[in-house]
């Protein structure tokens, strides 16, 4: 997502824990796209660090990774044919600033047979996705409509993470020269 707007950047996994006490969702990826990415700023305070995290929410309750094949079907099988809600909270931080913000997104599935759902599963794609599903792969055949931002269905809301990083000074490469 970083690359597509422009910018350099290196992934470093956080080993944060990433249990949460029962809040909103909007406060649950927040709390935790905070915790990984200072995880991360500790050792490297002296670059701008992004953490993100994204949820699934139906039905009063947050749907997470499946932690296999068989609750990645029960996911899908719950959300077929129905809207649910999708999450991502992100934290910039940077020595002397922090940000953070939550946006949604709103997925309509199309209706899907136990045969589609399973032939999904087999590409392996869903197993480490919230919901069981990557909009940006074969999953996006599952997919009706998107009400909002499709980069926040992906994990990443690029036009409002542009925004808070531009805030912090942090532009995009073909942008640079402009500034």
């Amino acid at each position: 997502m970083l690359a597509l707007m422009g910018y350099e950047y290196e992934v470093i996994r956080s080993d944060a824990d990433e249990h949460v006490p029962p809040c909103e969702p909007g406060e649950f990826v927040e709390k935790l796209a905070l915790r990984k990415a200072s995880a991360v700023f500790d050792s490297h305070q002296d670059c701008c660090v992004i953490g993100a995290d994204t949820i699934v929410y139906l039905d009063g309750s947050i749907i997470g990774k499946p932690k296999d094949e068989t609750e990645a079907f029960q996911t899908l099988r719950l959300l077929s044919g129905r809207t649910h809600t999708v999450y991502t909270g992100v934290s910039v931080l940077t020595h002397s600033q922090s940000i953070l913000f939550h946006d949604t997104a709103e997925v309509t599935f199309c209706p899907l047979s136990d045969a589609e759902i399973r032939a999904y599963i087999a590409t392996g794609e869903p197993l480490d996705k919230a919901g069981a599903y990557g909009i940006q792969g074969p999953g996006s055949l599952l997919v009706e409509r998107i009400s909002g931002c499709y980069f926040t269905v992906i994990g990443m809301p690029n036009p409002k993470l542009y925004r808070a990083l531009r805030s912090v000074g942090v532009l995009p490469q073909w942008m640079a020269s402009f500034s």
